[in-house]
């Protein structure tokens, strides 16, 4: 910040943020905000979508503002079994009011299974519409564990590049 004015003279900020849930029976798995066919779900407070959540504690982050397990927290009944994306039109909105957009986003998906590669597309087109930006500026990369990590569970960071409006 500007000392003087009060404004911030970057221009562009950056954010980084992570989630993990752990793979249970008897939950959808919903991922970047579409649910996909699997034998288990995410555990969570919410519908546990890792990616959203990543997503929106970059967001977060970018802007300064508190991240999501503070503005939703798990203790509030009213966000049990709530819809990620009903939670991330909170948050770009809360980024928009601190004076910024979305330039784009880069996603990685720690998974052992389901293979993230057939689902890339939807998940881009779903954070791109949630994100109002172009598919372009959504990425997704699914990883593996290669044997040596939890595969019980997904894991997920993301990375976000805010620009001042």
């Amino acid at each position: 910040m500007d000392q003087k004015s009060g404004a911030d003279p970057v221009p562009y900020r950056v954010g980084i943020g992570t989630d993990v849930h752990r793979l249970v029976e008897g939950r959808r798995l919903v991922l970047g905000g579409i649910e996909i066919p699997h034998s288990h779900g995410l555990l969570g407070h919410s519908d546990a979508d890792v990616v959203l959540h990543a997503v929106a504690d970059a967001l977060l982050g970018a802007a300064g503002l508190p991240d999501i397990g503070e503005l939703f927290p798990d203790s509030d009944a009213r966000y049990k079994n709530s819809d990620s994306r009903m939670l991330m039109g909170d948050v770009v909105q809360l980024v928009a009011d601190a004076g910024y957009r979305v330039g784009n986003v880069d996603v990685c998906i720690h998974a052992d299974a389901p293979k993230i590669s057939t689902h890339k597309v939807r998940m881009k087109e779903s954070i791109a519409t949630l994100l109002g930006i172009g598919v372009d500026c959504v990425n997704i990369k699914g990883k593996t564990s290669e044997g040596v990590g939890p595969h019980d569970a997904i894991f997920c960071t993301a990375v976000v590049l805010l620009v001042r409006t």
